[in-house]
């Protein structure tokens, strides 16, 4: 009986990117070679999920094995990402179609869709398509999300080096107010990531420990907005500790569900777009107490300081494409690999994974549990769950003082279809 031939792979980088995400690529491409029987080349789309649909294709085996092997220690996305979402397989068809028809043109029975709920959902839709279109297309999600909120993984990769970051910015932030608070500023904001979940909120409270110890509060989007009452224990805390230290989530919202700072537009994935709480939050304090303050935004350096990676974060975010590839050539297929924590101290997890369909579209939030019943920090239980997350040093090598980065070739793939507009 004759054998098939290997098929192609066709890895894509979705959403926000962050400090590990190249991590899990180098796990993809690494691991496919280890399958010439069953896995011919790696193509990457440029930009993402735009590259298929443009047929704007990266030939991973142009790129050098070094190059490869520094993807583990460069942040960002190195092929590209896009905060594209195909819309539902009744509203859009053709986008999938096309999809179909790309992968059909360059042998493509693999794809790996590195990103977060909404790339889940993608990847579980395409499998649909192929096997409605008689193309047969194995889809395996790779996790990806500083948020933290896929379920069933015990951490999304990407979040345990953006809390790293975090936690470390509010405690070196803290000792800085806290040497000037005499006589300048008594209270210091710093805004972080985190829409609708607040776990880059949660970790900032690893900073200190004690009634006393900064950051004396964390605003989660989990717990409504309540303008006195946080206003009260700002003055509370100032009165009692001389200075006050909030982390807020750029989700905290009132109770109706309105966002602090709602900028009043829409992002490519119909999400509201958030302009901006800590000055919102700041101007609120500057307004009712009159306290000098400071404001920072944490942004795209959070996701972004690979230099300040947690070695925990990009084991597992290396694990994730690895067992992406593993999964595929096994026959699996719809599924996402996720991490299993098998105990928290001393801190061992493995590699399970769960079916598309379950993660697609599904946040995991803060429990309450995790947060104090005060809604202004977070308890010994969340505490328990975060710290091991953060674990570890994994700095990338440095040349004349400088993280060394390593930058794709980008090699073209040939073009065999006629051009499609997104």
């Amino acid at each position: 009986m004759k054998k098939s031939a290997p098929r192609n792979a066709f890895y894509a980088q979705s959403g926000g990117v962050t400090a590990v995400i190249n991590a899990s690529a180098a796990g993809v491409i690494e691991t496919a070679a280890r399958y010439p029987k069953k896995i011919g080349k790696v193509y990457a789309g440029r930009h993402g999920i735009v590259g298929a649909l443009e047929e704007d294709l990266i030939d991973c085996s142009k790129e050098s094995a070094a190059t490869i092997r520094g993807l583990r220690y460069t942040p960002s996305g190195a092929f590209g990402s896009a905060r594209f979402k195909l819309k539902g397989l009744d509203k859009n068809r053709a986008e999938y179609e096309r999809l179909i028809e790309v992968f059909k043109a360059h042998d493509i029975g693999y794809f790996f869709y590195n990103g977060g709920n909404d790339s889940m959902d993608t990847a579980h839709k395409v499998a649909q398509m192929g096997e409605a279109l008689g193309y047969p297309i194995t889809c395996i999600g790779v996790p990806k999300t500083v948020d933290n909120d896929l379920p069933f993984t015990d951490a999304c990769p990407g979040f345990g080096s953006v809390a790293k970051y975090v936690a470390v910015s509010t405690l070196e932030a803290a000792l800085d107010v806290a040497s000037m608070a005499r006589t300048s500023t008594k209270v210091f904001v710093m805004e972080v990531m985190g829409r609708h979940a607040g776990w880059i909120a949660a970790a900032g409270g690893l900073a200190g420990k004690g009634a006393d110890a900064p950051p004396h509060i964390i605003l989660f989007p989990e717990i409504p907005f309540e303008r006195e009452a946080f206003l009260a224990r700002v003055k509370k805390t100032v009165e009692r500790v001389g200075y006050c230290v909030i982390v807020v989530s750029e989700g905290t919202a009132y109770a109706d569900g309105r966002f602090l700072a709602d900028a009043g537009t829409k992002d490519a994935f119909g999400h509201t777009q958030l302009g901006g709480v800590g000055p919102v939050v700041a101007n609120m304090v500057r307004e009712a107490h009159g306290y000098k303050y400071h404001w920072a935004v944490a942004d795209y350096l959070q996701r972004a300081a690979r230099h300040i990676a947690s070695k925990v974060d990009v084991d597992q975010a290396y694990a994730m494409g690895k067992a992406a590839v593993e999964l595929a050539v096994k026959g699996h297929n719809a599924v996402m690999p996720i991490v299993v924590r098998k105990s928290s101290k001393p801190y061992r997890w493995t590699v399970g994974h769960v079916e598309l369909a379950k993660v697609a579209n599904v946040e995991k939030k803060v429990p309450r549990d995790f947060i104090t019943a005060d809604g202004f920090g977070i308890t010994e239980k969340c505490r328990k769950y975060l710290l091991p997350l953060i674990g570890g040093g994994d700095p990338p090598p440095y040349k004349d003082g400088l993280p060394a980065y390593v930058r794709i070739k980008g090699v073209a793939v040939k073009k065999k279809l006629k051009p499609f507009k997104v």
